[in-house]
C-alpha cells in the first residue's frame, strides 16, 4: 500500500490483531449504532470469511490505522437494482451465501472505521484502497457498499435522495465519506432508505442517549442521520437509517467484458 508504510492484515493471516482492533470498534460509535441485530452476525464474519476482515496497520507505529469488514456475495441482477435494505440485507446475505456455497462474484464492504488519533488527516482512503486490493485477492468482479454518508447527521431533515445531489467546488460529493469513494472510482447508485433498523424501547434509547422518550413524536439524536420515530403506546422507537448504494468500476475482467 502507499509507500509500504500501510500494509492490510486480514483475520486469517493473523486473527489476533484483527480482532484486538476491533475490540475498539464499540468506542467509535454512538452507542446506538451497536444494536442493529444483524450486527449479531459480526462474529460469524470472522470464523467463516476471515479473509475478508481486515485492519490497516502502519508498519512504523505497529498501530491499527483503520478496520474495515466485507463480504463476498452472489448478485446476478443489475447493480442499479440492488435492494433498499442495504447493510441488514447485505450482512445476512453474506452469510448465507457463505453457508450455501454460492457461487460469489463481487464484494461488498459493510464498515470501515478510521479510528480517531487518525481521523480528520486523510486516511480514510487507506481502508478503501485496502477494501479494493481484497476484491481483486478474491478474484471478485465488483466492490460495492452500502455507504454511510457521514455528515448526514448535521442534516437529519433533509432527504436523502436530495442529499446526495450536493456537491462542493470540485464537483464532487459534499460527504466526506460519499467522496472518498467516488475518488477511489466508485459511482453513486441510489440511496438504500432502509439500510439499518434500530428499534428499542424509551428505557433502552435513554441508556444508549441520555435523551428521554416522553411521548410520541419524531426525536433528533446526535449521529443519527434521521430522526428517531418513538411511539408512546407501542413504547417502540425506531430509527431507521439511511445509506446509499455505490459501485466501483470493475476490478476484475471477466469474460462477458470486452
Amino acid at each position: 500500500m502507499t509507500e509500504n508504510r500501510y500494509r492490510i492484515v486480514t483475520a486469517e493471516k493473523d486473527r489476533r490483531i484483527v480482532r484486538e482492533a476491533e475490540s475498539h470498534i464499540p468506542h467509535e460509535w454512538p452507542e446506538f449504532m451497536l444494536h442493529d441485530k444483524a450486527a449479531d452476525l459480526f462474529p460469524a464474519l470472522y470464523e467463516k470469511i476471515p479473509d475478508c476482515q481486515f485492519v490497516v496497520l502502519d508498519t512504523q507505529s505497529d498501530e491499527a490505522v483503520a478496520i474495515g469488514n466485507s463480504v463476498p456475495l452472489e448478485w446476478t441482477d443489475p447493480i442499479d437494482g440492488l435492494p433498499d435494505t442495504g447493510w441488514d440485507w447485505a450482512i445476512r446475505k453474506g452469510v448465507e451465501d457463505y453457508d450455501n456455497r454460492r457461487n460469489t462474484n463481487l464484494l461488498c464492504a459493510l464498515q470501515i472505521v478510521v479510528f480517531s488519533p487518525y481521523r480528520g488527516k486523510g486516511f480514510s482512503h487507506l481502508g478503501v484502497e485496502a477494501m479494493r486490493h481484497i476484491c481483486r485477492d478474491n478474484g471478485l468482479a465488483f466492490l460495492i457498499a452500502p455507504v454511510r454518508p457521514s455528515a448526514k447527521c448535521d442534516h437529519p431533515h433533509v432527504a436523502i435522495h436530495d442529499y446526495i445531489t450536493w456537491k462542493n467546488d470540485e464537483g464532487l460529493p459534499k460527504d466526506p465519506w460519499l467522496r472518498v469513494h467516488v475518488r477511489a472510482g466508485a459511482r453513486i447508485v441510489k440511496p438504500c432508505e432502509r439500510a439499518m433498523e434500530i428499534s428499542g424501547t424509551a428505557a433502552e434509547w435513554h441508556r444508549w442517549t441520555g435523551i428521554s422518550f416522553d411521548r410520541s413524536g419524531a426525536y433528533i439524536v446526535p449521529g443519527a442521520l434521521v430522526p428517531v420515530a418513538y411511539d408512546g403506546e407501542s413504547d417502540i422507537a425506531r430509527y431507521i437509517e439511511p445509506n446509499v448504494w455505490m459501485a466501483h468500476a470493475p476490478l476484475v475482467r471477466t469474460s462477458e467484458q470486452s
